[in-house]
């Protein structure tokens, strides 16, 4: 780990000075400031991270927030939220110290999601999957490609995804086929749904199946390509409709004979996936669901304060008085913090777990255990806040149910009572969950 920020975006902009200097004169512990306050428990931050998180705060503050809304509206890529994000340098925070980052830690990924969801939780998604190929791409990939793409990445470049497939059978789990040409070029046939990040991505990290490196062996056959944006066969139909989460703009991509030179190969077979993979995916969508609950009970709490009008037989004169509004606000809060500090702590784990010193059960279930949590916490939390407002935040002018839509969206990414069922199974007989796409 660095105290000092790598050069290129992660110092290029000059708005963030302010934020910097904020940084340090709080450096060391510090919580997300305006969400629920000292009810979520605060944590230590090395200078580096201190700052970033500054950065991130008054980026999200000043150029996310107002944009929220009409990226909800629009359903379409958040262009300028990432825009922002990037020009800032915070697309490029997970590129490791020894390739010219600061490599924050596992536990800064889920406080900047956290943050970044309570504004716009597409943008937190988009930022979620481009962070996570960030990580993993740099340790399965081949060792003549981790210098280059840590400078793209530091340069601002943006990697979005394309690994789910529909119509996928147990026999036939991959539709999407790579092959090389006599040239050495790799071609890329195939169609990619749920799609995050891709759609204005400048890098789409697009699993395929290669049939001849999985021949003998199915699992060697999984192959990473980055395919440039406008590679000629490459079509984003833009075609998201999803209730939620509608600017991640998760839509179809078809390859038609798409064809990448063969240094953009992205992973060594056998090398991947990690085995961590799928439980950091899991910790970050825990981290964007207490933003969005998050989000949802500070954007209530300002409602409740400015517009609501109380029960009539309460016998106050304003809603925030109301003892019933007051006991709801306090039992939403208390589930979303408790939810935050167990995904907070998640964190750690994978950060030890890379280092060894754990084994990867140790590090799952308490990964599952915060996942459900987030979820139930997160939907619940955006479903209720009506109560505290009541009928007058219905409105479609408040914009009020985006955060119930993308909760409740983001919740079905992957049952959580399948969450609930591998924890029993763990606790009532001892098997660990095997590891896979989403366990």
């Amino acid at each position: 780990m660095t105290d000092t920020p790598a050069d290129g975006l992660l110092t290029s902009t000059a708005t963030t000075a302010s934020a910097e200097a904020e940084a340090q004169a709080g450096a060391g512990t510090s919580a997300p400031a305006g969400l629920l306050g000292a009810l979520l428990p605060a944590q230590r931050w090395t200078p580096t991270e201190a700052s970033l998180l500054a950065r991130l705060d008054l980026v999200a503050e000043t150029e996310l927030a107002p944009l929220a809304a009409a990226n909800d509206a629009a359903g379409r890529y958040p262009t300028e939220s990432m825009a922002a994000l990037r020009a800032a340098g915070l697309t490029a925070v997970s590129v490791p110290v020894d390739l010219g980052g600061p490599g924050v830690s596992h536990r800064f990924f889920l406080e900047a999601l956290v943050r970044l969801a309570a504004v716009d939780s597409a943008v937190a998604q988009v930022w979620k999957v481009h962070d996570e190929l960030t990580r993993e791409i740099l340790v399965y990939c081949p060792e003549a490609v981790r210098p280059w793409l840590a400078g793209e990445l530091l340069a601002g470049k943006l990697l979005g995804l394309a690994v789910a497939e529909s119509g996928r059978t147990a026999a036939d789990p991959w539709k999407t086929v790579v092959t090389t040409a006599d040239d050495g070029r790799r071609v890329i046939n195939g169609t990619k749904i749920y799609t995050t990040g891709a759609a204005e991505a400048d890098y789409v990290a697009t699993w395929a199946f290669d049939p001849v490196a999985g021949a003998g062996d199915p699992f060697l056959g999984f192959a990473l390509t980055l395919v440039p944006a406008g590679t000629p066969g490459l079509t984003v139909h833009r075609d998201w409709d999803a209730l939620g989460q509608r600017a991640t703009d998760s839509g179809t991509i078809t390859f038609a004979d798409v064809t990448v030179d063969p240094d953009l190969v992205g992973s060594v077979p056998g090398r991947a996936p990690l085995p961590q993979n799928s439980l950091r995916y899991q910790a970050g969508f825990a981290a964007a669901l207490l933003g969005i609950g998050l989000g949802g009970v500070k954007a209530a709490s300002g409602f409740v304060a400015e517009s609501a009008r109380p029960w009539v037989t309460a016998g106050v004169a304003r809603a925030a008085d109301d003892p019933m509004v007051r006991r709801l606000t306090g039992e939403l809060a208390t589930d979303l913090a408790a939810a935050y500090a167990l995904t907070l702590a998640t964190g750690d784990l994978l950060d030890a777990f890379e280092r060894g010193e754990l084994d990867r059960t140790t590090l799952a279930i308490p990964i599952y255990a915060a996942k459900a949590a987030a979820s139930r916490a997160a939907v619940r939390a955006t479903s209720e806040i009506y109560a505290l407002m009541g009928t007058r935040s219905t409105s479609s002018g408040h914009g009020l149910d985006r955060y119930w839509r993308n909760a409740r969206t983001l919740s079905l990414h992957d049952p959580v009572d399948w969450k609930h069922a591998e924890l029993g199974q763990y606790l009532l007989t001892g098997q660990p969950p095997e590891p896979g796409v989403y366990t």
